[in-house]
């Protein structure tokens, strides 16, 4: 994607694919779910993880699963809140935009 991907963006989307799931999902799902959207490595998305726990915005846990341990994250009610503001400014941003696009003379 030749468009970059601000740490808001980036917040609204993680968020998003955490709400998908009521259980919650695991580090490596996140990764290839946001991968689907955008050009992104673990090494980004695990420190956005990490800062959306501490923002409350999402609730770790840990089951076992083949031997090991593995993290699951979970959206929180002020995660859910985030989430619908990003989707409200999300769709006043990208009508906006689209619209700029569709009025361009190419």
């Amino acid at each position: 994607m030749v468009f970059n991907t601000g740490a808001a963006l980036l917040d609204a989307i993680v968020l998003a694919i955490v709400s998908k799931d009521q259980e919650g999902t695991y580090g490596y799902k996140i990764t290839q779910d946001v991968r689907n959207v955008i050009e992104i490595s673990e090494s980004t998305l695990y420190p956005v993880l990490r800062r959306l726990q501490k923002e409350e915005c999402l609730e770790v846990y840990d089951l076992a699963f083949d031997g090991r341990n593995r993290r699951y994250y979970k959206i929180t009610e002020k995660g859910r809140v985030q989430l619908n503001l990003y989707k409200g400014e999300w769709e006043g941003y990208s009508q906006k935009i689209s619209r700029i696009f569709e009025e361009a003379h190419i």
